[in-house]
């Protein structure tokens, strides 16, 4: 499957912003979700050129949502998590270069740099690195703390998350929540130390943050809000002493595994110099466009979408799998005949027996009007519209996946908050 080196690309051939040519040859760099389902949907719409897929990790493309919860689980064996069987993965002829990292980017030249010391130069380009999760100060090479991104980050946590033993998860949001109850579940001591005023509270508001906090407590977990960690001391004793983390409140917990769930950067350093616009991500334009013949998709994208009143970066499964589809047609198409990017933004997080989903573009500042279930958010099942100067922005389901997802059209053709109102009560 590595085929070294990739054609000569076609130099000859339109201008830089037209469509490419059938033959043309395609970079990809990212072997993640996002840039599988580009390389997939450049074969399905008609590119029979190259498609050199660079990886820094060593694994084929696999699958994040289950490493905190069916393989942190033990439900699932490793191989469950691959986005795609082997021989599906052969069919498409990729040039698949894992466990190799980009290093630079020059845009001119139409090619990337990698660490191995190989130019590749392209027709096209499709940048899906993603992002990569922050670490605390002081904790690199700490035995006791983990982060959770990465396969590897998966084996080497289930490795240590065995019943019994007690686990610090700082961080309150998706990834935090999600290990902390897969590990409660588990028969770990689980406590969750956030910053904020509830898990959550910074994407769906403190009312829905604290209904997630109260989840989380109904299944005894001890949720510490409005509190950060000063530090984390190294066991010094024998491997199996505990880690003692000092809170910024004075006390301090004594822990066999910290997991540490405090957001991501994206991967964009390989980028510098290159000339595309790096801030908090690669800014492209509602094509996906960063450069003419350079795409991006995924986490490490950032648009302007008239719906949300700050640049969009989302982190979601469901945003790479549609990002890197549209991504790789308007790269075939050309710049000049890209369509726009405008999605109702989906993402989903199963804790305990409760699947939330958040649909749109909910703020933390948002009114909230719940719409299904007793009114009361004790019940931990209910559907939260979210609204600001009247017009519908989200909504966010607890338990309620069919009756959330009748506001997923609303939310696409702009409903107002009113008349979202009439179509729940008609």
């Amino acid at each position: 499957m590595h085929m070294s080196p990739p054609p000569e690309r076609h130099r000859s051939g339109p201008e830089p912003s037209g469509p490419l040519a059938a033959d043309a040859t395609v970079v990809v760099v990212g072997a993640s979700l996002a840039g599988l389902r580009a390389a997939e949907t450049l074969r399905s719409d008609g590119l029979t050129g190259p498609i050199v897929m660079v990886g820094a990790e060593s694994h084929r493309p696999y699958d994040r949502p289950p490493l905190s919860k069916q393989f942190l689980a033990g439900t699932w064996e490793r191989d469950r998590v691959a986005l795609r069987p082997d021989a599906k993965l052969e069919a498409l002829g990729l040039d698949l270069r894992l466990g190799c990292t980009a290093t630079a980017l020059d845009v001119g030249e139409q090619t990337v740099h990698l660490a191995d010391g190989t130019a590749l130069e392209y027709d096209g380009l499709v940048v899906a690195t993603g992002a990569s999760p922050r670490h605390l100060p002081g904790t690199d090479g700490h035995r006791a703390v983990h982060v959770l991104r990465t396969l590897d980050d998966a084996i080497a946590l289930a490795a240590v998350a065995v019943p019994g033993t007690r686990m610090v998860v700082v961080g309150g949001g998706f990834i935090g929540a999600e290990v902390a109850a897969t590990c409660s579940a588990r028969g770990m001591s689980v406590t969750i130390v956030e910053a904020l005023p509830a898990p959550l509270a910074r994407a769906l508001g403190p009312d829905i943050g604290a209904a997630c906090a109260g989840l989380h407590t109904d299944h005894g977990v001890t949720v510490l809000t409005g509190t950060g960690v000063a530090g984390i001391d190294q066991p010094g004793g024998p491997g199996d002493a505990p880690a003692r983390v000092h809170l910024t409140t004075g006390q301090d917990l004594d822990a066999d595994v910290v997991v540490v769930g405090i957001g991501v950067t994206p991967a964009t350093r390989w980028l510098t110099g290159s000339g595309l616009e790096l801030d908090d991500g690669v800014r492209v334009d509602e094509g996906l466009f960063a450069a003419d013949r350079v795409v991006a998709a995924g986490d490490i994208a950032r648009w302007d979408d008239p719906r949300s009143p700050r640049p969009v970066r989302l982190e979601h499964w469901t945003n790479a799998a549609e990002q890197g589809v549209h991504a790789a047609r308007n790269l075939l198409r050309g710049r000049p005949a890209a369509l726009a990017f405008r999605p109702v933004p989906y993402v989903w997080s199963d804790q305990y027996d409760v699947k939330i989903q958040v649909i749109g573009f909910p703020g933390p500042d948002d009114d909230v009007t719940i719409v299904d279930g007793t009114g009361s958010l004790d019940e931990r099942r209910f559907v939260a519209l979210y609204a600001k100067a009247g017009q519908l922005t989200g909504a966010v389901g607890f338990g309620r996946p069919r009756q959330l997802m009748a506001y997923h059209r609303l939310l696409e053709t702009g409903t107002s908050l009113a008349d979202a109102l009439a179509a729940t009560s008609s």
